[in-house]
């Protein structure tokens, strides 16, 4: 908006320069054409005086020499009627003087040589004198380009003060919109702690506070929701602990095992929703951390019970930060869920290795283990994975693809159980 306000306003203020530098150049033109042909004029009168006053005078040629002197804009010449010439030369069968002879005076200003005045002095008793008065081309534009140039010059000046000027107000209305689009894009990154402050026009101010109460709702209503989930959540562990007593209280020991085990898988399930409850507003919005650092620690933590287990591991992670769009607390569970299985399901000593790198506009978390890998028949990412039953995969899948990522594991069938994910790169 502020390159096209400025670039109006430099386009008005041209159009208004220009409609008066024009006509002031072709005035200055006028003028300075009208000045010299005046001059000339002025000359071929002061002769015409003195031949109609001293004709007769032997002073005459010596006054006509003084009339045309260096310093005067034209060259003035007088040819009496016997054919003698005063003043600048000339011929005396110049077309000019021939036309003077015969006819009145006249004025030229339009010759491609310059301008003309030509006067008839008739002296009775003597002939016709013929007075003619050039002006060279030179005079009749002199001082001309350099009023053009000024002219020009104060135009654009005229037009850079413009366009500074307009420059400074358009700064003055955009600054705080860059203010306002820079909180929504606070907002959309997940700090909802962040605000506008209503400034600069009254427009503006009225959109940074719309804005300000736009993100108070969506706190307010965000809060709300947690809340009644977390409620939800809690309400259902009641019946819940009901029902595990009630199946621990069954005679049958196989069938109060098996309704255990059902029991274990609700109340799994109701648990990670519990904890989804309780993560903080800003968590569901800020997908933004360092997989480099989390993928560290991580390895860090199971480290110690790798060592106690006697499992080989290894670790191949980029030296540079590499931010991917998860929340850090679901790249958490997404790894601890994947090592988790890797100890639950092989026997101890299994080595397992942990591989973080970029690929293109994505980075890849591959966690592999030297077990017997994944049953035939078994879904991938599903529930059956050698025993692997629950919602452990399957959280992994539906985080990973709810971001835009990927999510593969290793065919049934083959030495080695392999999870791959790929998360898209944080903008």
């Amino acid at each position: 908006m502020r390159r096209q306000i400025v670039w109006l306003v430099a386009a008005t203020t041209s159009v208004v320069v220009l409609a008066f530098v024009i006509p002031l150049a072709l005035l200055i033109q006028s003028f300075a054409r009208v000045g010299a042909m005046a001059s000339a004029e002025q000359e071929a009168q002061g002769a015409e005086l003195l031949i109609q006053s001293l004709h007769s005078d032997p002073r005459l040629p010596e006054l006509i020499a003084n009339l045309d002197n260096p310093a005067s804009r034209s060259a003035t010449s007088v040819v009496t009627p016997t054919g003698q010439v005063y003043g600048s030369p000339i011929d005396v069968n110049d077309p000019d003087v021939i036309r003077g002879r015969t006819g009145p005076g006249y004025e030229d200003a339009n010759r491609p040589t310059g301008g003309i005045v030509v006067r008839s002095v008739v002296v009775e008793g003597t002939g016709t004198y013929v007075v003619v008065a050039k002006v060279s081309r030179a005079y009749l534009t002199q001082g001309v380009w350099a009023a053009w140039l000024t002219a020009v010059a104060i135009g654009v000046g005229l037009t850079l003060i413009s366009v500074i000027a307009a420059s400074m107000v358009v700064r003055r209305i955009s600054g705080p919109l860059r203010e306002v689009a820079s909180v929504a894009h606070q907002l959309r990154s997940g700090n909802l702690n962040a605000r506008a402050e209503p400034a600069g026009a009254a427009e503006t101010r009225e959109l940074a506070e719309a804005l300000n109460g736009l993100a108070d709702r969506i706190t307010e209503l965000l809060a709300a929701e947690r809340a009644a989930i977390g409620e939800m959540a809690h309400r259902l562990r009641t019946p819940i602990t009901a029902l595990r007593l009630d199946a621990e209280a069954v005679t049958d020991p196989e069938l109060s095992a098996r309704l255990s085990d059902h029991l274990t898988e609700v109340q799994r399930a109701v648990d990670t929703i519990v904890k989804e409850a309780r993560r903080g507003v800003r968590d569901d919005l800020v997908v933004d951390c360092d997989a480099t650092q989390v993928v560290r620690e991580r390895v860090a933590f199971w480290s110690a019970l790798a060592e106690d287990q006697g499992r080989p591991f290894h670790e191949e992670l980029p030296e540079e930060p590499l931010r991917v769009q998860m929340p850090a607390s679901d790249l958490v569970d997404l790894i601890d869920i994947c090592i988790d299985n890797v100890f639950a399901h092989t026997a101890e000593g299994v080595a397992f290795g942990v591989t973080l790198s970029k690929s293109g506009d994505g980075a890849v978390l591959v966690i592999a283990d030297q077990g017997p890998g994944f049953q035939e028949g078994a879904s991938q990412g599903g529930n059956d994975v050698i025993g692997r039953t629950g919602v452990g995969l399957e959280i992994v899948e539906k985080l990973v693809r709810g971001l835009g990522g990927t999510f593969r594991t290793s065919p049934p069938g083959l030495a080695g159980a392999t999870v791959a994910v790929s998360l898209p790169l944080a903008q």
